[in-house]
């Protein structure tokens, strides 16, 4: 069977001196990994598509649980991302958080857009990597089901505190007069827990339109970070390797 989507490619691997091994983030499958024969040739029609932080259009032959690119043309390659260590470090984060996080086999154009849009933003745009870090972190937590609660106190119903402890274990948001046991739990004052809800809960248009101080994006991303890991329960060596440099 032979099908065409516009897909990431997330991470490459080279095969012999001619080929590569690619996973790819696609539109509509999820994400799969496929064989792409001859990429590495300076011939090759496929050599900017197939590799690393490239976005493109690709056809594809499935044959039992195996995928071989038969096309590709690049639609854009995300070059940028190499200008500088911390911007690269984050964007292979970004990727190996798709990795892990998007499903198999089924309709993926959200997890799609929301992490070409945060490449776009943190390599054109050159907006905050904590902050890009936060929402990508916190948005695919929503996508994939980890979505936490935080329209209000989960014991008292209070909308807002000046302080009020979020609980990485289940996602819950409890106010300062409730919160008996703040194990597990971080604090967060009102600029927090703002950014925090536009991220959970903003349409997607307005997903990105939002400022917040550089201390505070830092504090966010922190926040974010322990939430995901705490959750997937998966141990991320680009996260690693982005907190070593950042």
């Amino acid at each position: 069977m032979r099908f065409t989507t516009e897909a990431l490619v997330i991470r490459e691997s080279n095969i012999g001196e001619q080929d590569r091994l690619i996973t790819l983030l696609t539109r509509d499958m999820g994400v799969i990994r496929a064989f792409a024969p001859g990429a590495k040739s300076i011939k090759s029609k496929k050599g900017a598509a197939t590799g690393l932080l490239s976005y493109a259009a690709f056809t594809i032959e499935k044959k039992n649980d195996s995928y071989r690119i038969y096309e590709a043309s690049a639609i854009r390659v995300f070059f940028g991302a190499g200008s500088d260590i911390v911007t690269l470090s984050l964007a292979q984060y970004f990727c190996e958080l798709s990795s892990v996080l998007v499903p198999r086999d089924t309709d993926s154009e959200e997890f799609l857009r929301l992490v070409l849009n945060s490449l776009h933003f943190l390599t054109t745009e050159k907006r905050s990597p904590a902050l890009m870090k936060a929402i990508t972190e916190m948005r695919l937590a929503v996508l994939s089901g980890y979505s936490p609660n935080l329209v209000a106190c989960d014991i008292c119903g209070k909308f807002e505190d000046d302080l009020q402890y979020f609980y990485i274990t289940d996602g819950k948001l409890v106010c300062s007069d409730c919160a008996a046991n703040t194990v597990n739990a971080l604090p967060v004052d009102r600029t927090l827990l703002s950014a925090l809800r536009h991220i959970v809960y903003a349409p997607f248009k307005e997903l990105y339109h939002f400022t917040i101080p550089d201390v505070a994006a830092e504090q966010l991303s922190r926040i974010t970070e322990k939430y995901i890991v705490y959750q997937t329960e998966h141990h991320y060596a680009t996260l690693d390797f982005y907190n070593t440099v950042v």
